[in-house]
């Protein structure tokens, strides 16, 4: 960009900005000059930074820290859930530091055809699935569920916790975060119960097994349908794992997202699969987007409705 010029640098620009400074680590930019800072950038061009719906309390651990993490003991941590359920019930995730990728992911999501945003952070639409499914308990009561594209797992850990579903598979595409979901599971074996909890490793682009194909009452995702390059092996793997009943349904909290969530309903509605959208799903997180939205909690600077409230889309045979 020209000195003197009035036109802000683009968000590819920051982008790439940002991944220069991880990987050569740069002294500090000096003060005149007309590149941006790494924290302005984030706070310009992310839209995890900064905000969150914050409806599950959560807390670090102080002193906890993951056995994996030898000689970097800032990288994974044990981050504790409080559950808003009738009874104190807290559920602790082993997870990054937030924003904490390195080289060794990229490679991953190469070798796997996959992305590694599950490592990235708790994304705000995983906090609003898992509240909105403990507060619906009764929908899995006795019911067998499967989460898709899960990250740490939050959704699928509540729902084992606290709604007395007789299975829970927590799965995704990428191993890394699979292990870390198992850790999970291990570490908090003692609050689920009489439900039995796995982890699965399941990528959509392939064939799914046939042990698991069409055996799960419940299928819950959320932000999955951001890469519209998966949005026909998502729609299928929902189709083939679903179990055909007149009660089984998938239960999706997407973002719109510009077309991305349209393109994948049209994938949906292709696989001859009933749909519904639903705006206003839970008033406790209506309200709060509401208040986003309209300035009266500006702890979320950049929300916009587009990319940060995730709508309902309930699927069914």
């Amino acid at each position: 960009m020209e000195k003197g010029s009035s036109s802000p640098p683009s968000n590819a620009s920051l982008r790439w900005a940002i991944l220069r400074q991880a990987f050569l680590s740069p002294p500090p930019l000096p003060s005149n000059t007309d590149e941006p800072s790494q924290i302005d950038a984030l706070e310009r061009i992310s839209r995890k930074s900064g905000g969150g719906f914050n409806l599950i309390p959560h807390r670090l651990l102080n002193g906890h820290f993951s056995e994996r993490s030898s000689g970097d003991e800032s990288r994974d941590v044990f981050v504790q859930y409080s559950l808003p359920v009738g009874r104190a019930l807290d559920l602790t995730l082993i997870q990054r530091i937030d924003n904490c990728i390195d080289l060794n992911d990229f490679e991953i999501s190469s070798r796997y055809d996959i992305d590694s945003t599950g490592l990235v952070c708790c994304w705000p639409s995983e906090d609003v699935l898992a509240y909105f499914c403990l507060t619906n308990s009764e929908l899995f009561r006795g019911k067998r569920v499967l989460e898709l594209g899960s990250g740490y797992g939050l959704a699928g850990l509540a729902i084992a916790a606290c709604t007395d579903a007789q299975k829970v598979v927590i799965s995704d595409g990428n191993p890394e975060v699979i292990n870390y979901v198992q850790r999970s599971i291990d570490f908090n074996a003692g609050v689920f119960r009489e439900t039995e909890v796995k982890s699965m490793s399941l990528h959509w682009n392939q064939e799914q097994p046939s042990d698991v194909q069409n055996t799960f009452d419940i299928i819950v995702a959320s932000d999955c349908t951001f890469f519209k390059k998966f949005h026909k092996r998502l729609a299928l793997t929902v189709k083939s794992l679903l179990k055909y009943s007149e009660t089984s349904e998938a239960i999706f909290l997407s973002p719109r997202r510009g077309d991305s969530l349209e393109k994948f309903i049209k994938e949906i509605e292709a696989n001859n699969l009933h749909l519904s959208v639903i705006e206003n799903y839970n008033v406790d997180i209506w309200n709060l987007h509401l208040k986003f939205l309209n300035g009266g909690d500006t702890s979320w600077p950049n929300y916009d409705m587009d990319h940060c409230y995730p709508l309902l889309v309930k699927i069914s045979f």
